[in-house]
């Protein structure tokens, strides 16, 4: 009877669930930890960045990355699947930006890329996608910063952690997480979140980072304006940051 529903994309199990979906959680948990914060001024999500082998370019692995000019993402679980879900968010952003000549905000992509994954947990010949994420922005209504799990749910945080070290990241965040802080106490509280269960010594090749914040910019009639941005930080920044902790 158990693996009449094991194997059974759409059908619930007697006790409410479906278990591909709990699979999938799983292959999440394997995955490396994530991590997000909110701040005043921004939001941070930053992630463990490890090869298997040191023959591995280290510059191939992109964990962080930018869906549109003011939203990223960043995931725990399978890499391809995340990819998947990667081109498909690009695309729905540069749609809206052609019909509305606007960035979409922070809900906007949260809801196109939880409706897929939704989707994929009731169509017969697919799987769920083995991927959550963090979702960070910044729009018209500030800093935001969404979960979405496998199964299409999703969440706005003050701060959150995906991956196999959830548990002792979140414990370490609720012990440490103020909502007064800005983005750069933001960014080391991070850092240190990830450090708390990180094997060796943190350097900045091991560690991604994306923030998003208010950017000042001038449009094309000469008026200065605020816009949201998200950007990768680089290693040298990282680096900056790692020898202030």
């Amino acid at each position: 009877m158990g693996d009449r529903y094991s194997f059974s994309l759409t059908t619930f199990s007697p006790s409410g669930k479906l278990v591909q979906i709990e699979y999938a959680l799983a292959a999440v948990n394997k995955g490396v930890t994530s991590v997000g914060l909110k701040g005043t001024n921004g939001i941070v999500i930053a992630t463990e960045r490890k090869s298997h082998t040191p023959l591995l370019e280290d510059n191939s692995i992109e964990k962080v990355s930018t869906i549109c000019r003011n939203v990223g993402m960043v995931y725990s679980g399978m890499g391809p699947d995340a990819r998947i879900l990667l081109d498909k968010a690009r695309k729905s952003a540069q749609e809206y930006k052609r019909v509305y000549l606007e960035e979409p905000s922070v809900m906007i992509m949260v809801k196109e890329i939880a409706s897929i994954m939704q989707e994929f947990t009731q169509s017969g010949g697919v799987r769920p996608f083995g991927v959550s994420l963090l979702i960070a922005g910044f729009d018209e209504t500030g800093p935001s910063l969404y979960q979405v799990d496998p199964s299409g749910s999703y969440w706005a945080w003050k701060a959150s952690a995906i991956g196999k070290n959830m548990i002792n990241a979140k414990t370490f965040l609720e012990k440490r997480y103020s909502e007064t802080m800005e983005l750069e106490d933001a960014v080391h509280t991070a850092i240190l979140t990830l450090k708390e269960g990180y094997e060796g010594t943190m350097v900045e090749s091991g560690i991604e980072i994306g923030i998003a914040y208010l950017e000042n910019t001038t449009t094309k009639e000469g008026d200065k304006i605020q816009q949201g941005r998200f950007k990768k930080l680089s290693e040298p920044e990282i680096k900056d940051y790692l020898a202030n902790l």
